[in-house]
């Protein structure tokens, strides 16, 4: 996957080329760091490419830095935001707190200090990120199932052992000698407590699944085709359509963009 972007955005050519060349040595080629001078040429960095991090002065010429946040807010734009200053004022700090900022750094800045808020916001970006692909990955009808806590045991058994095995090649057979169950029972059951075949229940884990790798790993079609229980990737794309009304490929070129 791609190196996180962070972007630093101070009016002293000094203090940008400093924090740029500080983050690079002590996290070498771990992150992609950029410079803008002023918010101006910050717009228009993050207008064209996705910035994780952005690191920002709070006074500079013409527009300030707590004034590029609330446009950035008004665009639903939401990188991790750092404040640095060489100034310590309590409004400054709280306004930029109400305005999501996640650390708030006085010049000069020691190493430790910029290193350690780096690493923090990386965690935070990281959370949300994960938050934004469940968002995403997301099968109402599968969650249902999970939240329910009241089904049979042999169907909750049932449901243990294919989350075990639904990246293999399982049969509803092979599910219901591991619960001691005659199949035909076992698919009845799914039925009436699911509301869905046993068939369809393993097809929407396997494609959440495959939903999941296309979004947060570089692996082929072949390769997520074979980690979600699937012979071949041709099968595999036959089914995922059928469910998602669109390719993997498809799929995965249209979420990664809000990534």
């Amino acid at each position: 996957m791609s190196r996180k972007v962070i972007a630093v955005v101070d009016d002293e050519p000094r203090s940008r080329q400093g924090i740029k060349k500080t983050i690079e040595r002590a996290a070498i080629d771990q992150y992609e760091v950029i410079v803008a001078a002023n918010t101006k040429e910050a717009m228009n960095l993050i207008a064209e490419r996705k910035v994780h991090v952005l690191i920002t002065d709070i006074r500079m010429p013409e527009q300030t830095g707590l004034e590029m946040l609330e446009e950035l807010k008004r665009k639903a734009q939401d990188p991790v935001v750092i404040v640095i200053s060489a100034y310590s004022e309590f409004d400054y700090a709280q306004h930029a707190l109400e305005l999501g900022v996640v650390n708030y750094l006085l010049k000069p800045i020691p190493k430790e200090k910029l290193m350690s808020a780096i690493n923090k916001a990386i965690e935070i970006e990281e959370q949300r990120e994960r938050s934004g692909v469940m968002n995403k990955i997301v099968d109402d009808k599968w969650i249902q199932v999970q939240k329910e806590n009241n089904y049979n045991r042999a169907v909750n058994e049932a449901l243990q052992y294919i989350e075990s095995h639904f990246r293999e090649t399982i049969t509803l057979k092979e599910v219901a000698d591991a619960v001691h169950l005659n199949a035909s029972y076992l698919s009845g059951l799914f039925k009436e407590e699911l509301e869905m075949t046993f068939s369809e229940f393993i097809t929407r884990r396997r494609i959440q699944e495959a939903k999941r790798l296309l979004l947060t790993t570089d692996n082929t079609i072949t390769e997520i085709a074979e980690k979600t229980g699937y012979q071949t990737a041709k099968y595999f794309i036959k089914i995922f359509k059928q469910y998602e009304n669109t390719t993997p490929n498809v799929y995965r070129k249209e979420n990664e963009s809000d990534s």
